[in-house]
C-alpha cells in the first residue's frame, strides 16, 4: 500500500532547553514519516518568536546556520502532508500570527470536519484568511472579541471545532498542547532533564534520549511554562466516544513507537499472526511490501511456519523523485522505489504481506513486477479489513468510488490485482491486536463515523488560485 495514501502531520515541542530549536529539529527527523511535504520550526527567547520553514524534507529545509537564527529555550515544529489545503508556501506550519496579546505560533495534526463552515462565518464578518488550511480556523476563534476575555478561552474555542486535532501553541510565555475529545491522533509528553517535550510519537523522544511520561489525554489541554505543567479538561461527556485511529497501528506510526499505550511493532506482528490463522495457504515463502508490511510479515511467518525472506528491496534514496511516463514509459515510480529479488521469487509460491489496499494501482504495479520475475503463485495478505469508506480525520483517502474495495467482493479485488488469492484480516482480528478495542475508530472499514462531517469534505475545498 505504501505510496497509495498520504501521511498526515507530525508535531514536536520543547520547553526549557538551551538548544530547543535543534532538539525540535532532531525530533522532526524521527517524525519525517508523518509528512514529507514541508517542515517548519518556530522558537522563542522570551521576547519574540523566530520562524524558519519551507517545502521539502527536514534535511532540505534546515541547515546548521539556521539554528543561530532560531534562538531561545522554547520551540515547536511541524512536518506536513497536506490533507486540507494545497502545498503552497502559505500553508506551511507552524503558522505565526500577531494577536492582541502578542505573537502566537500554531501547529496542527488532523482534520476538522466543520472548518469550512466556521471559515465562512468569519469571512462573512470581514475576516481575512492567509491560508487554505483548516488549521487557521483556531486563530480566528481565539481572536474573536466574544471569546477573548473568557477565563477558559482556549477550551471554549476548541469546543467549536469538530473532528480530529492535536494542536501545539507557542507564545513567549508558554507551550500549550491540546488533543481533541475523541483522541483521534496521538500526542505524548516526555522529560529530558529539566525540559518538557511534546511529540506525536515516542520515537521522537527516543532520539532525544528523553523519558516518556504519558500521553496527552483525549480532551486535555496541557500548558507548559515557567510555572511547570498544568492541565485542564474540555469537551468530553458521557456521549463522547474515544476514537483513536486504528490506522496509526496499521500503517502510519513508526514500529519503534508506542502509540495509544501499545508498541506499534508488537501490534503489527499480532496482526500478521492473526492473518496466518484466518487465511492459511500452501506456499514456499513469505515476504513484505516494505516498509510498513515488515512487522505483519514476521507475524505471518511465525503463525504459518513459512520461511520469511526479502522479496522486495526498497531504494531508500529515491525520496520524492518522480519520473513522468512521457520521459520513459518503461519505468514507473513504483519500480524505481522497489525492486524484486528474483532469486527469492522465481518459480515460487509467494505470500506477499502488506498493510492495506487503497486505490489498488500501486499494489497492482508491484504484483506485476512479481509476475515478470517468475512468481508461480501470488497470495496477497492484508493486515487490515477492506478499506471501503473515506477518512475525514486526517488521512488522505480518496472518495469511496476510488477505493478498490468499494462495491467489490474480495474475489473481485483479487481479480483486479491479478493474484491467485487475497485475504484481509477480519475486523475481529484487527481489534484483537489491541488491548482496548472499543477505544478505536474503524470508520474507513466500517463506515461508522464517530463525528459526522458537517459539510462536504474535499482536500482543496478552501483553496482559491493565487496568481
Amino acid at each position: 500500500m505504501s505510496g497509495e495514501i498520504g501521511e498526515h502531520c507530525g508535531l514536536m515541542g520543547v520547553w526549557g532547553n538551551d538548544s530547543a530549536a535543534y532538539e525540535v529539529y532532531l525530533g522532526l527527523y524521527s517524525l519525517q514519516h508523518r509528512g514529507q511535504e514541508s517542515a517548519g520550526i518556530v522558537s522563542s527567547d522570551g521576547r519574540t518568536l523566530q520562524s524558519r520553514k519551507g517545502p521539502g524534507l527536514v534535511s532540505d529545509v534546515f541547515h546548521m546556520d539556521d539554528f543561530k537564527r532560531l534562538p531561545g529555550n522554547h520551540a515547536i515544529g511541524h512536518v506536513r502532508y497536506s490533507t486540507t489545503g494545497s502545498g503552497r508556501i502559505q500553508n506551511i506550519q507552524p503558522l505565526v500570527v500577531e494577536e492582541i496579546e502578542g505573537l502566537l505560533a500554531v501547529a496542527h495534526n488532523g482534520n476538522l470536519v466543520n472548518a469550512r463552515t466556521l471559515r465562512k462565518q468569519y469571512q462573512d464578518k470581514g475576516a481575512i484568511f492567509e491560508t487554505s488550511t483548516d488549521s487557521e480556523t483556531i486563530v480566528h476563534l481565539l481572536a474573536d472579541p466574544q471569546h477573548r476575555n473568557l477565563p477558559d478561552r482556549l477550551a471554549h474555542c476548541l469546543g467549536h471545532l469538530r473532528g480530529a486535532y492535536c494542536f501545539l501553541f507557542l507564545t513567549n510565555e508558554m507551550i500549550v498542547a491540546a488533543r481533541d475529545p475523541n483522541g483521534f491522533r496521538p500526542l505524548c509528553i516526555g522529560r529530558l532533564g529539566n525540559s518538557t517535550i511534546v511529540a506525536s510519537e515516542t520515537c521522537a523522544l527516543d532520539l532525544l534520549k528523553a523519558e516518556y511520561v504519558r500521553d496527552v489525554l483525549p480532551g486535555e489541554i496541557v500548558t507548559v511554562s515557567d510555572r511547570g505543567v498544568e492541565t485542564a479538561s474540555f469537551g468530553r461527556d458521557c456521549r463522547t466516544r474515544t476514537s483513536q485511529c486504528i490506522f496509526e497501528h496499521v500503517y502510519f506510526a513508526r514500529p519503534d513507537s508506542n502509540v495509544f499505550g501499545e508498541n506499534v511493532h508488537k501490534v503489527r506482528v499480532t496482526l500478521g499472526e492473526r492473518l496466518a490463522a484466518e487465511h492459511p495457504v500452501d506456499a514456499d515463502v513469505v515476504f513484505a511490501v516494505p516498509d510498513s508490511g515488515l512487522s505483519a510479515a514476521m507475524g505471518y511467518s511465525r503463525g504459518s511456519g513459512l520461511p520469511l525472506d526479502l522479496g522486495f528491496i526498497r531504494n531508500h534514496y529515491v525520496g520524492r523523485t518522480f519520473i513522468m511516463p512521457a520521459q520513459d514509459d518503461r519505468r514507473s515510480s513504483v519500480e524505481i522505489k522497489l525492486n524484486v529479488v528474483r532469486n527469492v521469487v522465481e518459480g515460487k509460491r509467494v505470500v506477499v504481506v502488506d498493510d492495506s489496499i487503497i486505490r489498488g494501482t500501486t499494489s497492482k504495479s508491484r504484483l506485476d513486477q512479481l509476475r515478470r520475475a517468475g512468481a508461480r503463485e501470488i497470495h496477497m495478505r492484508i493486515s487490515c479489513p477492506p478499506t471501503r469508506h473515506p477518512c475525514f480525520y486526517g488521512i488522505d483517502f480518496p472518495e469511496a468510488s476510488k477505493l478498490a474495495a468499494t462495491g467489490r467482493t474480495v474475489a473481485e479485488v483479487a481479480r483486479l490485482l491479478g493474484v491467485d488469492s487475497l485475504g484481509y484480516v477480519s475486523m475481529e482480528g484487527l481489534l484483537s491486536a489491541v488491548s482496548d478495542p472499543g477505544a478505536f475508530c474503524t470508520a474507513c472499514f466500517s463506515g461508522d463515523y464517530p463525528v459526522l462531517p458537517e459539510e462536504e469534505m474535499d482536500k482543496l475545498s478552501m483553496e482559491r488560485k493565487i496568481c
